[in-house]
C-alpha cells in the first residue's frame, strides 16, 4: 500500500483535495500538448524536415539514419518517418518505468514531474527549428518519463489508504483532463498548422505545456513530495500460484500487442494515406489532416454511458463477457475498423476517397480501444498479486512499447504495398490477437483465477495468522 511522506494541506473541493484539480488540470494541459504535436508529428517529417533542404541540417541525423538503415536497409522519407516515430512513441511508455525509478529512490513524484514539464516544454519550443528536431524528441521522451507515471501515482497518494470510493473517483476527474487534451489538442494544434505553418501549431504546443507547468507550480503545496511504497521486506514471498496468474497477464500483454499495432497505425500510416487519397473538403471547408487525430479519443469519451448500459444489461442476462472476452471483442473492433477502410478502397477504386470513412475508422478505434485497453489494466491491477501489483501495471505499459516499435517498422513497408494490402494486412494482425483470445480464454481464466481459489481452499491458515 502506497503512503504519502510529506503530506501536503488537505483543503477540500467538492469532497476531494484540492491538489486533485492541480493535477487535473495539468494532466490535460500536457496531455493537450502531446496530443496536439503527435497529430502533427508524421505529415512535418514526410512533407518538411525530412526532405532535402531541411534533413541536412538537423544536429545529428547523419548517425540516427545510419544506425536505422544499418538494420532495415535504404529508407525512404515516408519509411524513416516512420521508424522515428514508432521509436518517439514507443519510448514514450517505456521512459516512465525509469522515471517512476528515480522519483521512487531520489528526488521524489513532486520533482520529477516539475523536471519532466520543464523537459516537455524545452521538447516543443526546440520542435521549432529544423537543428533541434532530434533534441526535441529526446526531450520529449525524457520528460514523459519523468512527468507520465509521477503525476498519475500522485493522484493515489492524495486519499488515505481506507478511501477507496473517493481514490476511484477521484481518478475519474483525472482522466476528464487526459481525454479533454487528447480531444482538443490534435484539434487546435491542426487547425493553427494548416492556417499558418507547421512551427505556429508546435508553439501551441509548447504554450499548453508551460500553462500545465504554472498550473502544477502554483498547486505545488497541495500535492504530495513523495510516495513511499512498501519496502522488500514486507512483501511475502510469491506462491506458485501467484507465478501462474504472472505467467498467465503475460500471455495476455503479448497478445494485446497485436491489437496495439492494428489500432495505433492510426498516429502513424493514416495521415500520410490520407493525405495522399481522401477527399477532405466539405462543403467550403478543407478539414485539417490532424483533427482525425481527434475522433478516436472522442469517441471513447462519448461511447462509455452506451458501454456501461450495454454491460449492465448483458450482465442482467448473465451474458457479460468477462475481461478477456472484452479484450478479443475489442480485437474484433480493431479488425472491423480496417476493415472499413479497406471497403472504402474497393469502393471507390482508384478515385480519392470520401472523408467519411477515415472518420468512421477512427471512432470504430475509439470503441475497441474502450474494450481493450482500460479492461486491461483493470484486469492486471486486480490479477496481479500485491507484491508485484506496480510491476506488472509497468509491464502492461511496456507492451505499448514493444506494439509502437512495431508500428513503425511496419509503417516503413507501406510504399512498398498498395493501400488496400497494408490496411488488409492491419485487419488481420488485429483479428490475430481476437483469435488467439478467444482460443486460450479458458485456460487464460482458470490460471487468473488460481489464487482466488488457493484462498478459498487454505482460508484455516491465515485465520491462524491473524490470530497469532
Amino acid at each position: 500500500m502506497a503512503s504519502t511522506v510529506g503530506r501536503p494541506e488537505s483543503t477540500l473541493v467538492w469532497g476531494h483535495p484540492k491538489g486533485l484539480f492541480y493535477l487535473a488540470f495539468t494532466e490535460a494541459w500536457e496531455r493537450f500538448s502531446y496530443y496536439g504535436m503527435t497529430a502533427l508529428l508524421v505529415l512535418y517529417m514526410v512533407d518538411q524536415v525530412l526532405l532535402p533542404g531541411h534533413v541536412e541540417y538537423i544536429a545529428g541525423f547523419r548517425t540516427f539514419r545510419a544506425s536505422i538503415e544499418a538494420i532495415l536497409g535504404p529508407l525512404s522519407p515516408q519509411a524513416l518517418a516512420s521508424n522515428a516515430y514508432g521509436l518517439y512513441t514507443g519510448f514514450v511508455y517505456f521512459t516512465p518505468l525509469l522515471g517512476g525509478l528515480i522519483a521512487d529512490r531520489w528526488i521524489g513524484q513532486r520533482n520529477a514531474v516539475v523536471i519532466g514539464a520543464l523537459a516537455m516544454t524545452g521538447g516543443h519550443i526546440a520542435m521549432a527549428f529544423d537543428q533541434s528536431f532530434l533534441l526535441a524528441l529526446g526531450l520529449l521522451v525524457t520528460g514523459s518519463g519523468f512527468l507520465k507515471g509521477n503525476i498519475s501515482a500522485q493522484v493515489g497518494a492524495l486519499y488515505p489508504p481506507e478511501s477507496e470510493t473517493h481514490r476511484t473517483r477521484g481518478f475519474a476527474i483525472f482522466s476528464t483532463g487526459i481525454n479533454f487534451g487528447a480531444v482538443a489538442g490534435p484539434l487546435l494544434c491542426g487547425v493553427l498548422a494548416q492556417a499558418y505553418g507547421w512551427h505556429v501549431g508546435f508553439g501551441a504546443a509548447a504554450v499548453f505545456m508551460l500553462l500545465g507547468l504554472a498550473t502544477y507550480l502554483h498547486g505545488y503545496r497541495y500535492l504530495p513530495a513523495r510516495v513511499a511504497r512498501r519496502t522488500r521486506s514486507e512483501a511475502t514471498a510469491l506462491t506458485r500460484e501467484d507465478w501462474r496468474v504472472i505467467a498467465a497477464l503475460l500471455v495476455v500483454m503479448a497478445f494485446t500487442i497485436f491489437q496495439s499495432v492494428a489500432y495505433y497505425q492510426l498516429s502513424n500510416v493514416l495521415p500520410v494515406w490520407i493525405q495522399a487519397h481522401v477527399a477532405l473538403d466539405a462543403g467550403a471547408y478543407r478539414i485539417p489532416i490532424p483533427w482525425f487525430q481527434s475522433i478516436d479519443p472522442l469517441f471513447s469519451i462519448i461511447t462509455v454511458p452506451m458501454l456501461f448500459w450495454l454491460w449492465r444489461r448483458q450482465a442482467t442476462r448473465q451474458r457479460e463477457p468477462g475481461d478477456l472476452g472484452k479484450i478479443a471483442q475489442g480485437a474484433w473492433l480493431c479488425m472491423a475498423s480496417n476493415l472499413v477502410l479497406v471497403g472504402a478502397i474497393l469502393l471507390h477504386g482508384g478515385g480519392s476517397v470520401h472523408w467519411i470513412w477515415p472518420f468512421l475508422y477512427c471512432a470504430g478505434q475509439g470503441v475497441a480501444f474502450l474494450y481493450y485497453w482500460p479492461t486491461l489494466l483493470a484486469l492486471v491491477s486486480r490479477k496481479a498479486p500485491a507484491q508485484v501489483n506496480a510491476t506488472m501495471m509497468g509491464l502492461a505499459f511496456t507492451s505499448l512499447f514493444v506494439g509502437n516499435l512495431l508500428i513503425g517498422w511496419i509503417g516503413s513497408l507501406y510504399e512498398q504495398m498498395t493501400p488496400l494490402a497494408f490496411w488488409t494486412l492491419h485487419a488481420a494482425i488485429a483479428a490475430a490477437g481476437g483469435l488467439l483470445l478467444t482460443l486460450s480464454g479458458r485456460s487464460l481464466t482458470r490460471l487468473l483465477d488460481a489464487v482466488v481459489l488457493e484462498q478459498a481452499l487454505r482460508p484455516s491458515a491465515q485465520t491462524r495468522e491473524v490470530e497469532r
